[in-house]
């Protein structure tokens, strides 16, 4: 049961679609490797930032959905994603730069040993920068504004809350292959795969709480990585064995995905490492068109049609 390595990636819901933009690529240095739509709501961009090749694991995406309201924090959402950086960062590099840009932070803390910065982004998504050593897939972008040896290194963990932790921890170790790993305060983590950074999940039981609702500023689901179909359907199955009633597999193009409800509520996906980002794209202009899976080319005038410009000011 060692199929699930990591996060795959996290989609979350944005507002206005250049302000999404600007920040992840001026501010956050990250690379736009992917410039879609929602395969669902075709009228909406699906964008996704990463480091320089878009690996597995480094990448964070958004649905821009300016007309809906903000997200109702509460039990059943994931409430928060890191983002690894380089040990040392916070204090010489990111939080003098996050102050100039005008971003809203607390104040750095500890968590399970490491240093993190938490901050919110220009809709209000609970982000966090941590310090990290650990080894990553990963490749600096050379026309970041963020230095290479600054840069994210993609996600870090993510944070849920839970009405309660038994069902969810009973399907997570039993499903998925997660394994208790640490707690702290009200805190409880969980690793996957080889466990360090990029595995790691938090679960916080609030047994009074209201249940949240999707909105912007908020994450949509929460997608965990492995290697390719075969693998995917052995979870899948496990998955349908707990009664979590998960989708048939649905090609997305640049991986396959499968999806259901974790026993706390939150969307859960099932995504393979492949085929990757430049399936489609040259490695060297990823981001830089917008890019349709093949079976909404017939509907490109009508879609670019329905979408907002966007100018894309990196470097």
């Amino acid at each position: 049961m060692n199929e699930i390595s990591g996060i795959h990636h996290v989609t979350c819901i944005a507002g206005d679609a250049q302000a999404n933009l600007d920040f992840y690529t001026s501010v956050l240095g990250m690379r736009m490797v992917k410039k879609s739509v929602n395969q669902d709501v075709p009228d909406t961009y699906h964008l996704f930032f990463a480091d320089a090749e878009g690996h597995p694991g480094a990448d964070l995406t958004f649905f821009p959905w300016p007309r809906m309201p903000a997200v109702t924090p509460g039990i059943g959402l994931a409430m928060e994603v890191s983002l690894a950086v380089p040990t040392g960062s916070l204090a010489s590099y990111w939080t003098p730069r996050l102050r100039d840009a005008g971003v809203r932070m607390s104040a750095e803390e500890s968590r399970f040993g490491e240093r993190a910065l938490p901050v919110h982004d220009p809709h209000g998504l609970p982000l966090a920068l941590v310090e990290t050593t650990d080894a990553r897939e990963f490749t600096a972008w050379d026309d970041s504004p963020v230095t290479a040896d600054m840069q994210v290194r993609g996600l870090h963990s993510v944070r849920l809350w839970e009405h309660s932790l038994a069902g969810t921890v009973a399907f997570l170790v039993g499903t998925l292959g997660f394994r208790a790993v640490g707690r702290e305060g009200d805190w409880h983590r969980y690793a996957v795969g080889g466990g360090g950074s990029g595995a790691h999940l938090d679960l916080r039981e609030i047994p009074a709480g209201k249940r949240g609702q999707w909105g912007v500023g908020g994450i949509h689901h929460v997608a965990w990585r492995v290697a390719d179909d075969e693998a995917q359907i052995a979870v899948q199955a496990r998955v349908a064995q707990a009664h979590r009633r998960p989708t048939e597999v649905i090609d997305r193009f640049w991986f396959k995905s499968v999806y259901f409800l974790e026993p706390g509520g939150v969307l859960f996906e099932i995504a393979t490492d492949g085929p990757g980002f430049t399936a489609d794209e040259n490695l060297a202009t990823l981001g830089e068109s917008l890019v349709l899976p093949p079976w909404l080319e017939p509907q490109r005038s009508a879609i670019e049609a329905a979408l907002p410009p966007l100018n894309y000011r990196h470097g």
